[in-house]
């Protein structure tokens, strides 16, 4: 099987690289890019090249291009830590969630400014008390004359506090569990919405607190089937759990230690061997999903994958730079960072779960695998 690119995608990828380290020298480099480096006016250069939407239908304003254009870009991008996060939601899961779930109007009205860069979006989903159980969520939408009014509280919404819309994951019935469920778009100006920055002990403010008082949403704001979208938010979250930005989120930290590591070593050497195959295998994972030819729920298997590499990651870095990786600067920063890396977007407990009952089929009884930690609880 042949995995080079063709010449076409070599200088595609060639000139993602340039772009990439043209905006590092102007933005500066962030380690977790796709979270932690925003920046509109970078959003907009990307736009203007046709790099956000590039797979969307032409239909709907895209660029109709081979998925694989998706992610030589966005390789590029989060390798060299270029400040992608403003554009990264909406490119990689509303825009999609839109054109497979929304109404003709709500595409015209919405899709356009996430595809000049101008709009960013924020994803309702996670609760206190319901952070990877999606089926647990409290936040309710009831009917009125004229639309909507939300009540409740969401957490861990990345990029809130700048978001001009929340795709919001919410109950307007009154079904339990997986019934009941719906998607509203809900205007981050809209009264009674309140955003709270989530200070971590990285220092980073992108996570946030968001509550909704008495929200009013219009009717028309409804994405696809009221109280049955939970197949949608499954959807999406196919595409937030499989992306190459799982892999190379911290990719800066171990590129700047590896120079220091002590290769006289065995024991370092084999290390980064580890660390070395570990990326080549989470790539093939990655393009395995970009490609679309993994079953049902693979992206657990490629989110639970890369997360733990990239942990594994963090390790080296501290191991191998000692006192300096303790600097409270970007590197420390990343290095305080690394827990979270197998929480967000689904824990790797929930996801082993997903693997071993809904794509190898195993009774929640089965000791053995109990025991080697394929399933929790």
């Amino acid at each position: 099987m042949d995995f080079d690119w063709t010449p076409e995608q070599r200088r595609l990828a060639a000139e993602a690289a340039e772009v990439a380290g043209d905006a590092v020298t102007r933005f500066g480099a962030h380690c977790d890019a796709w979270m932690t480096g925003y920046s509109r006016a970078f959003s907009k250069e990307l736009a203007g090249r046709g790099w956000i939407g590039m797979g969307w239908p032409v239909e709907h304003g895209g660029g109709g291009r081979p998925p694989l254009d998706r992610f030589i870009v966005s390789e590029a991008m989060l390798t060299a830590g270029a400040p992608i996060a403003a554009t990264w939601f909406a490119d990689r899961q509303i825009g999609p969630s839109l054109i497979a779930f929304g109404t003709e109007e709500q595409r015209r009205r919405f899709l356009p400014g996430i595809l000049a860069g101008e709009t960013t979006w924020c994803i309702g989903m996670s609760e206190p008390g319901a952070g990877s159980d999606v089926a647990s969520l409290r936040t309710r939408a009831r009917r009125t004359g004229g639309g909507w009014v939300v009540d409740g509280q969401k957490t861990w919404t990345s990029f809130a506090a700048g978001a001009d819309f929340c795709y919001l994951i919410c109950r307007t019935g009154d079904g339990t569990g997986h019934r009941g469920i719906s998607e509203l778009i809900v205007p981050m100006d809209t009264p009674g919405v309140t955003v709270r920055p989530i200070v971590d002990m990285a220092g980073g403010r992108h996570f946030c607190e968001v509550f909704f008082d008495g929200v009013e949403v219009p009717a028309d704001n409804l994405v696809g089937a009221e109280g049955a979208a939970f197949g949608q938010t499954m959807r999406q979250l196919e595409h937030e759990r499989g992306g190459v930005d799982r892999l190379l989120s911290n990719r800066l930290l171990y590129d700047a230690a590896l120079p220091h590591a002590d290769v006289s070593k065995a024991e370092v050497r084999q290390e980064i061997a580890r660390l070395e195959t570990g990326y080549r295998v989470g790539r093939l994972l990655v393009l395995r999903e970009t490609a679309r030819q993994g079953p049902a729920g693979f992206s657990a298997v490629t989110k639970a994958f890369c997360t733990s590499h990239e942990q594994r990651v963090a390790a080296f870095v501290s191991h191998t730079l000692g006192l300096p990786a303790l600097a409270w600067d970007g590197l420390g920063r990343g290095l305080a960072y690394s827990p979270s890396y197998t929480i967000m977007g689904g824990t790797s407990e929930v996801l082993r779960n997903i693997i071993a009952e809904r794509m190898l089929k195993l009774p929640r009884e089965n000791k053995v695998y109990r025991s080697f930690g394929i399933l929790s609880g």
